[in-house]
């Protein structure tokens, strides 16, 4: 396998139809020019946000025995790690496994963490996983990408300032993460989001963005955020300002070529969760060359 080939491994959910989880995350990636390899913590018909959904949930005999067909095979040396979505212990137990491992095989391996636990004030996994994450998974990691309230909940923390938001950062620094972007706080305006960033890796930067708000809220868009700052933050060499303005530039376009694409197959009837798929297909120049609209303010 050749030195220069950039090759992620990323862990987290799959769905047949639609875009959240590794059919969000895979896509861009590729289009960025990674190698990306999947292993699909569930295997759902479609997200939960329709009226129904079924599938598999892989389990943690299962995560191992792939982990091994890929070991044995030579075939276990990546260059980044992404995981997002899991719902069980036993398994992202297996994933601090799987973690150590990588690192072990290349000790450069760049391991960006997700830590998809819930969002406005409710959690959507079992409140076991957070020990887990707190103790276990989080100091493994280098690059983190959690909302506000997985912030919160990881740091044991309540955010209500920016000052909060720089001590909760600072507390992932302490965990020995490198890169801590906030992908949205509550603290912007009526018509933005406040995304905050900080990073120790060479000199320490800590930054803000005003992200424009949508009227619609959107399924998968974490998922594609953490993979579009996983390959920006390769490309640009660290540059945690031009990564995260790409990525938000990126975000926007897709979500304003959904929302217009829902609007237009719904009519003057209400949008349902089929009409709010992510247009990431159609969005291919945007995620291949993104045009910033916003910019990064460094603290």
């Amino acid at each position: 396998m050749a030195s220069n080939t950039v090759r992620v491994l990323s862990i987290q959910s799959h769905v047949v139809s639609g875009y959240v989880g590794n059919k969000s995350a895979c896509f861009p990636l590729q289009v960025l020019g990674f190698e990306v390899d999947t292993i699909n913590s569930v295997q759902f018909s479609n997200h939960t946000g329709y009226s129904h959904f079924k599938g598999q949930v892989l389990n943690a005999t299962e995560l191992r025995d792939l982990i091994s067909g890929l070991k044995l095979n030579g075939l276990d040396r990546y260059t980044h790690l992404l995981t997002g979505y899991i719902g069980s212990d036993s398994f992202l137990e297996v994933v601090q496994e799987v973690v150590k491992h990588l690192k072990e095989v290349n000790p450069k391996l760049i391991y960006v963490c997700d830590p998809v636990m819930g969002d406005e004030g409710k959690m959507y996994v079992p409140k076991s996983l957070l020990p887990i994450y707190r103790e276990k998974i989080i100091p493994l990691a280098d690059i983190v990408t959690p909302n506000q309230f997985e912030a919160e909940l990881l740091s044991e923390r309540k955010i209500s300032s920016k000052a909060d938001v720089i001590e909760v950062m600072d507390w992932f620094h302490s965990k020995s993460v490198q890169t801590v972007v906030l992908s949205s706080t509550d603290l912007g305006s009526d018509t933005t989001l406040l995304g905050m960033a900080s990073s120790v890796k060479g000199d320490k930067i800590r930054l803000e963005i005003d992200i424009p708000r949508f009227s619609a809220t959107f399924t998968g868009t974490g998922d594609l955020f953490a993979a579009l700052l996983l390959g920006w933050m390769y490309k640009t060499d660290n540059n945690l300002p031009e990564s995260v303005e790409n990525t938000v530039a990126t975000m926007q376009k897709v979500l304003h070529r959904t929302l217009d694409h829902a609007r237009s197959l719904a009519s003057d009837k209400p949008i349902t969760a089929v009409h709010k798929e992510l247009r990431l297909i159609q969005s291919l120049d945007d995620i291949r060359n993104p045009v910033p609209i916003v910019k990064a303010v460094v603290l």
